[in-house]
C-alpha cells in the first residue's frame, strides 16, 4: 500500500475537518460520503491527504483533470495571467487570453465544424452549457421537444435533468441507447444497435407516435455516469443520418468524453460524425471551471442576452484550458489514451474471466467501467427464447461495488461508481498515466475486488 505513516496530529486534523464538514455541509454532498479523505497536496496521479496517506486518483475530478493534478504547463499558464496584471473578471468581453483559448479550441474541433463554428461561453458548469444547447436548438428550429437516451446524464439543472435518464416528467422523448450486456432488445451487438436505430426512425416518421419533430437530439458518444457505454460507431453514424435527413440538430455532449479521454481528441471522431452542436466542459478548463457550446453558424439566431452568465469570462480557466488543449494535442495524448486504455481493458477482461462477480468490462480509451453483478443469482430479465441473446446478465451488485470502492480506498486507490444501480466501478485516470502507474492501479483494483468478493459471497 502506498501510504505514509499516520501521525496523531495529522489524524486529529483530518478527523476534525471531516467532522465539521458533516456538521456544516448539505445532505446533497456525494463524493465526500464515499471518499472520506481531506486532500492537501496533489501532483499528477497522486493526492496526499491531511492524514499523511497518499492515493492514486482515478477519479480525476470526474474526468476534469486530463493532465492530472497541478501539471506544470497548467500552473505556468495560470501564473502568467496572474503576473501580467490582466483582469480576472471580464464578463464576455474580448481579451487576449480568451482569443488564445478560442483559437486553440477551434484548432482541435472535428473537421467540418471548425470552419463554420460559433462559440457561446456559458456559466462555468457543464450543465449550464447543456441548458444553452437546448435553448439554442429550440430557438433555431422553432420547435420545443427533444430526443434523448436511456441512461443519459447531462447535468443537474432543470433542462439538463429533463434530458437525463432519471427524469420523471419532461418534454423529452426517450430512446434506447445501444448496449451489449443489458441490451433492451435482448440481442446486443450490431443487431441490437440496428433495432435501436430503427426504433428512432419509426418514432420520428410515425404520425401517430405521439412524438412531433423535435428541436434536437442530445447524446453522449460514451455514456459516463450511465455506466460507461461507448456508442457503436455505426449506430452513431445512423443517428447522424437520421437527424440530418429530418432537419434535427444533433447535440454531442462531450463534457466528459472530450480532450483525448476516449482515445480521440473528441469522441465523435471515432465514428467520423460531425455534430451540429458540441457541449464542452470539464477538461477544457485545465482543472478550473469553464463550459462552452460550439455550434454551426446557421444555428446562431438567438438575440443578445438569450443565454448569459456572470462568470462566463474566467480568464484563469481559459489560460489553463488553452495550455491543456495544446499539451494534449502536441504530445499525442489521445493516441496514448487509446493504446494504454486498450491494454487496461484487456487486463481487466482477463481478470473478469476469473471473477464471476464481474458481469462486463467496457470502455474506450481511459474511460473504463467494470460492472459488478451477483453471480449467485439467476440471470435478470426475461429475454425471448426466439432471440439469440449474447449473454444473460446477472442482477447488479451495488453493495459489492461500494465494498470494492472502500477496499480500493483502503489500498490508496480512488475510484468512482456509476451505472443505473451504482454497480459499475469507473476508472478515469489522467491521460499522463504511465505504464507503471497503470499496473499499480490494476493491481490495487484486482486485490480490492478479490477481497470484497470473498467477504461478500463467502
Amino acid at each position: 500500500m502506498d501510504s505514509a505513516a499516520h501521525p496523531t496530529a495529522h489524524t486529529t486534523a483530518h478527523e476534525g475537518i471531516l467532522r465539521r464538514q458533516s456538521a456544516r455541509e448539505s445532505a446533497a454532498r456525494t463524493y465526500a460520503r464515499a471518499l472520506p479523505i481531506v486532500p492537501v497536496r496533489a501532483r499528477g496521479l497522486t493526492i496526499e491527504g491531511a492524514d499523511g496517506r497518499r492515493y492514486l486518483d482515478c477519479l480525476s475530478g470526474a474526468g476534469t483533470l486530463a493532465l492530472g493534478h497541478n501539471h506544470p504547463v497548467v500552473l505556468e499558464a495560470i501564473r502568467k495571467v496572474l503576473d501580467s496584471g490582466a483582469p480576472l473578471h471580464v464578463l464576455d468581453l474580448a481579451t487576449p487570453v480568451k482569443d488564445a483559448f478560442t483559437t486553440e479550441l477551434f484548432h482541435t474541433l472535428p473537421r467540418g465544424l471548425a470552419d463554420r463554428a460559433r462559440i457561446q461561453f456559458c456559466g462555468p458548469a457543464g450543465t449550464d452549457a447543456v441548458e444553452a444547447a437546448l435553448k439554442l436548438v429550440r430557438a433555431a428550429t422553432g420547435r420545443d421537444g427533444m430526443l434523448a437516451f436511456t441512461g443519459a446524464y447531462h447535468g443537474m439543472t432543470a433542462g439538463a435533468l429533463e434530458a437525463s435518464g432519471g427524469a420523471s416528467s419532461n418534454r423529452v422523448a426517450r430512446l434506447p441507447y445501444p448496449q451489449d450486456y443489458r441490451c433492451p432488445f435482448g440481442l446486443g451487438g450490431a443487431r441490437g444497435a440496428e433495432l435501436s436505430a430503427r426504433w428512432t426512425e419509426t418514432l420520428l416518421d410515425d404520425t401517430k407516435s405521439g412524438v412531433p419533430t423535435p428541436a434536437g437530439m442530445i447524446l453522449e458518444p460514451v455514456q459516463g455516469e450511465g455506466g460507461v457505454y461507448p456508442a457503436p460507431d455505426a449506430w452513431l453514424r445512423r443517428m447522424r443520418e437520421i437527424t440530418a435527413a429530418r432537419g434535427i440538430p444533433l447535440i454531442a455532449d462531450e463534457v466528459q468524453t472530450g480532450v483525448g479521454r476516449t482515445g480521440a481528441f473528441w469522441a465523435v471522431e471515432h465514428s467520423g460524425v460531425v455534430p451540429d452542436v458540441m457541449v464542452l466542459s470539464k477538461a477544457i478548463g485545465g482543472s478550473l471551471p469553464l463550459a462552452v457550446v460550439v455550434y454551426r453558424d446557421d444555428l446562431d439566431v438567438w438575440p443578445p442576452g438569450a443565454h448569459a452568465g456572470t462568470f462566463r469570462g474566467n480568464q484563469l480557466a481559459m489560460a489553463a484550458g488553452a495550455a491543456t488543449l495544446a499539451y494534449v494535442r502536441e504530445n499525442g495524448l489521445a493516441a496514448r489514451a487509446a493504446t494504454l486504455g486498450a491494454h487496461m481493458l484487456a487486463q481487466l477482461r482477463a481478470l473478469a474471466a476469473d471473477q464471476p462477480c464481474i458481469g462486463e468490462v467496457r470502455g474506450r480509451g481511459l474511460m473504463i467501467g467494470v460492472e459488478l453483478v451477483d453471480p449467485t443469482s439467476e440471470p435478470s430479465g426475461s429475454p425471448s427464447p426466439d432471440l439469440p441473446v449474447t449473454a444473460q446478465p446477472r442482477p447488479p451488485a451495488p453493495e459489492l461495488a461500494a465494498a470494492v470502492q472502500r477496499e480500493c480506498l483502503h489500498r490508496g486507490l480512488i475510484v468512482e461508481l456509476g451505472g443505473r444501480h451504482s454497480s459499475v466501478v469507473r476508472l478515469l485516470p489522467p491521460l499522463t498515466l504511465t505504464d507503471e502507474q497503470a499496473a499499480a492501479v490494476l493491481d490495487r483494483l484486482a486485490d480490492a475486488l478479490t477481497t470484497a468478493a470473498r467477504a461478500h459471497h463467502g
